[in-house]
């Protein structure tokens, strides 16, 4: 049944000058690859992401990358218009209203709580696909700059979504 398919939010990371996915965005895809072919209904891929300082947009990137793999393109729908992770999440949200399967996000492992949890305020609870292996090769600094990042981003998020859970309800109750 098409509505119980399994659907992989893929979350955006930078694209390079040149146009070619950043080592994040890279990994996020191939995360949710790995995972998602192993499962024994194929998903539907959800790349998220807006034109960032460079073009095309992340998703763009992310869907070329699902396409070169193999995933034919009815199982890819792209949501380009998220410029940061809650817009992402509230854009995803509306693309996939109507969409009952389970839901999942791929992206790196010091980012899923934050993105988890603001599925999870707006109604729509995720599971996190395994996440790429950390960056061992990369320099220490750099990865609890983007833990450290999380931080003050958590909390700021999660406080958004229950506002806009919180007028999207006065909202329905003035109507209904």
């Amino acid at each position: 049944m098409q509505s119980e398919r399994p659907i992989i939010v893929i979350m955006g990371a930078a694209v390079r000058p040149d146009g070619t996915p950043s080592h994040a965005l890279a990994e996020r895809v191939a995360a949710a690859l790995a995972w998602g072919e192993a499962q024994h209904v194929p998903p539907l891929y959800v790349p998220t992401g807006a034109v960032g300082r460079h073009g095309p947009a992340e998703s763009a990137v992310m869907a070329r990358l699902l396409r070169e793999a193999g995933v034919p393109e009815a199982r890819i729908r792209q949501e380009p218009t998220g410029t940061d992770t809650f817009s992402s999440v509230l854009a995803c949200l509306a693309l996939l209203r109507g969409d009952a399967g389970p839901l999942w996000v791929a992206t790196q492992a010091y980012h899923l709580p934050r993105t988890r949890l603001l599925f999870r305020i707006a109604g729509r609870p995720a599971r996190a696909v395994p996440p790429p292996p950390g960056p061992a090769a990369r320099a220490s600094l750099t990865r609890w700059r983007w833990r450290l990042r999380e931080v003050p981003a958590l909390p700021y998020d999660a406080a958004l979504m229950v506002w806009a859970r919180l007028r999207a309800w006065s909202t329905n109750r003035q109507m209904g």
